[in-house]
């Protein structure tokens, strides 16, 4: 495998992982992960965007994750062109 696709595929399973693992401390501890988004935007509720007794659907969890690491492919590829074409892996032993 060449390095553009090393690059795209190594930052989309990063926001794969990192998204997968975002998630479960959302499902896990919804009330703590609330607090903390909340924290984050500067006091920005976001208890008032939960509609539902569910928080969590997999079909939305799965098709936000395809697009997410699709687009994280994409760009990671684009990235990893864009490094070889300036001459960011000259002089460097591969």
């Amino acid at each position: 495998m060449n390095g553009v696709l090393r690059t795209g595929t190594a930052f989309a399973t990063t926001v794969v992982v990192g998204y997968t693992l975002c998630t479960l401390v959302f499902w896990i501890w919804p009330e703590a992960a609330m607090h903390f988004m909340n924290g984050l935007f500067h006091g920005l509720d976001f208890r008032k965007l939960q509609v539902g007794t569910s928080l969590f659907d997999f079909g939305s969890f799965a098709s936000a994750l395809v697009v997410m690491a699709a687009w994280a492919f994409g760009l990671g590829s684009l990235f990893g062109w864009l490094f070889s074409r300036l001459g960011g892996a000259a002089g460097r032993p591969s």
